[in-house]
């Protein structure tokens, strides 16, 4: 690719960055890894969360924090998290790829169902909720940093409404042109000033924000004008 072509700047939590940006190397795109967040495990108690009949998932950590499924039921937010729990032995339910999709498949379950989550959370559920892992918040990169104080644009895209006030934030005063890959609605809403371009996915997942990537590497064309 060019170099006058745009950069994409991946800040996803590790390992999620790495493997997400070798999927955009594979398409001919630069990329540069820099995560504004890491996982980790926070105390809690494991027994209630083994002893649950039944679990929901919003995302792979929670997976990860859960232990093995045994055959115990299990609703996820979308495809990814569903691949972690069938792997763990979940007997999975996929939902759309939001929360806001997968509530209405939550209806009428019992006390017995149990969310494990992060210590931030796009959306409260109607499940009991624990929390099970942490987002922290990391610095930007120097290597990141430099790329914001250059001139070339740079695809910034973001999971979360969380992550996109994260990389909000690491972008204040930036000297390139910042076109964002927003996973969601809310997530476009949460990079406040609107940045020189964004686009939203279609669907709440990585393949829609690929195709939200692919919709910034066009140019603009303007709507013709009414004669």
């Amino acid at each position: 690719m060019p170099a006058s072509q745009p950069i994409v700047l991946v800040t996803r939590p590790q390992p999620a960055a790495s493997s997400f940006a070798e999927r955009l190397r594979g398409m001919g795109l630069r990329t540069l890894v820099a995560p504004l967040m890491r996982i980790a495990p926070v105390a809690h108690d494991a027994a209630a969360v083994d002893a649950a009949r039944g679990l929901v998932f919003t995302s792979v950590h929670g997976v990860a924090a859960a232990g093995q499924g045994r055959g115990r039921p299990a609703f996820c937010v979308g495809g990814a998290t569903a691949g972690a729990a069938r792997a763990a032995g979940y007997a999975v339910t996929t939902g759309p790829g939001d929360a806001a999709g997968l509530m209405p498949m939550l209806t009428g379950l019992d006390e017995g169902w149990l969310h494990p989550h992060g210590r931030h959370v796009a959306a409260r559920l109607p499940v009991r909720g624990m929390v099970v892992y942490d987002q922290l918040a990391l610095p930007l990169s120097t290597e990141a940093a430099a790329l914001l104080a250059g001139d070339g644009p740079v695809i910034w895209p973001v999971m979360s409404p969380r992550s996109a006030r994260l990389a909000c934030e690491a972008a204040h005063g930036a000297r390139a042109s910042i076109l964002v890959a927003a996973i969601s609605p809310a997530a476009a809403l949460a990079w406040s000033p609107a940045p020189a371009r964004i686009e939203t996915s279609a669907t709440p997942d990585a393949e829609g924000v690929i195709a939200a990537i692919r919709s910034l590497l066009r140019p603009e064309t303007s709507a013709p004008d009414a004669g």
